[in-house]
């Protein structure tokens, strides 16, 4: 299995100056002599189990921690919720879940289907649904926003449109800022606080070039191996082709492909030049993963698009089904979904096109 990128941090030199001042006057504690601890009385709580009770926050109800793990340490494991274990993916569940949008044959959205409307197919088989919902359930979501050079005059515009499509989004969903030039930074880690994820945005350097798939590797790792929640997107805003990748589109698109892996939605603010290579690139990772490319002709019609990213994420179909063929022969699998109904005369269904099979459980730690 491929190894997980590593997300970095901004401040990264300023924690490494915390950590060597901290390890100075540790090693300077050490050395002065001191006498010996008294015993605790009788039935008193050691300091080590009162330290572990401190270190061990409360999860929130989304199924995240409030409180942040230090950078480069795992989060803690989770119990799963109770009220909400219907938004949480559960590792013992033996589900390949799908995220699908219905449309009619004049592209609007039909919201109105039952389960028995949906036919799955794994590898051209039928595949029993075992679960069925279509209701506004809380997302995990990266905005993931180029900061190359070209991207100076464009991000004010980009940055309201994202601020935007996490404002018409569901109040419990969880929602982290990458921002990407050469290099990719966390700049904001998952929170709902609107003020928090505007200051993250603001972190503009527009230098260097585009390491569009490294981006994207990196912030799809960071979904499936920090959040519990189901649904994942990445909200991907780009004004060229990539240039700086240690990854390939092949690549990145394997990593996106993972079990219950996010679905993308990408924006290219392109001009003329190299722009087809740049589309490919943008249409493959949404059209793999069950999203939408978007190639708006001025910057004024992001906004728009970030409103549509957002009603499309509302209204969409989660199906889930229990593969006939074992997830220990590995391998990828194609999907396909169809859905009749009366009163329509053809509808179309999108979500992804496929799944390396097993490589989810393996990320989450199980087997």
């Amino acid at each position: 299995m491929p190894k997980p990128a590593t997300m970095h941090l901004r401040n990264n030199h300023a924690l490494l100056l915390v950590i060597s001042l901290f390890s100075l006057v540790f090693c300077v504690s050490a050395q002065t002599p001191t006498q010996p601890a008294a015993a605790p009385p009788p039935g008193s709580p050691s300091q080590g189990a009162a330290a572990g009770q401190a270190a061990n926050p409360t999860p929130n109800s989304a199924g995240t921690s409030q409180q942040q793990p230090p950078a480069g340490q795992q989060p803690a494991e989770q119990p799963e919720g109770n009220d909400n274990s219907v938004f949480v993916f559960k590792k013992e569940v033996e589900e390949v879940v799908l995220h699908a949008t219905v449309l009619d044959d004049k592209q609007h959205m039909i919201t109105n289907l039952e389960k028995g409307a949906f036919t799955v197919l794994e590898d051209g088989k039928p595949q029993a649904i075992t679960s069925f919902r279509h209701e506004d359930i809380p997302v995990a979501m990266a905005v993931v926003i180029d900061n190359s050079g070209s991207m100076r005059e464009k991000r004010q515009k980009v940055n309201q449109a994202a601020l935007n499509l996490v404002r018409s989004s569901n109040p419990q969903d969880q929602v982290f800022i990458v921002n990407f030039n050469d290099e990719y930074y966390l700049d904001q880690d998952f929170t709902a606080d609107i003020n928090r994820l505007k200051e993250a945005l603001e972190k503009i350097e527009a230098r260097g070039g585009t390491a569009l798939y490294d981006a994207v590797v990196a912030s799809a790792d960071h979904l499936k191996r920090n959040t519990k929640l189901e649904r994942k997107v990445l909200f991907v805003v780009t004004d060229g082709e990539d240039n700086a990748s240690r990854e390939s589109l092949e690549q990145a698109v394997r990593r996106l492909q993972q079990e219950n892996g996010p679905t993308v939605y990408a924006i290219g603010i392109l001009g003329e030049e190299k722009a087809r290579r740049a589309r490919r690139a943008l249409d493959t990772m949404a059209e793999r993963t069950g999203g939408i490319s978007f190639f708006p002709r001025t910057l004024d019609e992001v906004d728009a698009i970030s409103r549509t990213v957002a009603h499309d994420i509302r209204n969409q179909y989660t199906i889930g089904y229990k593969p006939t063929n074992p997830r220990s022969t590995g391998g990828y699998r194609t999907v396909h979904v169809d859905a009749r109904a009366h009163g329509y005369n053809k509808l179309v269904v999108r979500t992804k096109s496929g799944y390396y099979a097993g490589q989810q459980r393996a990320s989450n730690g199980t087997q």
